[in-house]
């Protein structure tokens, strides 16, 4: 079987045709993008602490952030407040002239309960829950991008 050939009076509907599977082989690949990239914005990576609530002994937070966490590349660092400043809660802490705390790391997004170094089991008195990004080898990002909130109501 050879090859076919179109004639003058059907040549637009080819042409459609090849339009129309070249927009489906690329909608494919839109499809499977990921709503949300793990790539900072120019900006840099943010998150907050939407809501706080008592979960059994822990607390159950929910954060909105603008990249999507992930525990190999960048994702969340949290601790309580008053034990640590946030230059911190990284592994680049020394670059900040400051002793590395604890945090508790992980990429649970949005909902989060406390645990690790984020427990309510050693916060020894501690009452602000606090939130930055970290990159994949565990050093914040912008020591000026987090959020903290006081979580006394649910202790």
């Amino acid at each position: 079987m050879g090859p076919t050939k179109i004639t003058p009076k059907y040549r637009h509907v080819s042409i459609y045709l090849q339009i129309l599977a070249a927009s489906l082989i690329g909608a494919g690949q839109a499809l499977a993008a990921e709503p949300m990239a793990n790539a900072c914005p120019v900006d840099g990576c943010e998150a907050k602490i939407l809501e706080v609530k008592k979960a059994g002994d822990e607390l159950a937070l929910t954060f909105k952030a603008n990249f999507k966490p992930d525990v190999s590349k960048n994702h969340l660092h949290v601790w309580w407040g008053e034990q640590y400043d946030i230059k911190q809660v990284g592994r680049n802490a020394t670059t900040f002239g400051v002793e590395q705390g604890k945090w508790h790391r992980h990429d649970d997004y949005p909902n989060y309960t406390t645990t690790g170094a984020a427990s309510t089991s050693i916060r020894d008195g501690a009452v602000t829950i606090c939130v930055t990004a970290a990159d994949r080898n565990h050093n914040i990002l912008d020591a000026t991008l987090f959020h903290c909130v006081d979580a006394s109501a649910h202790l």
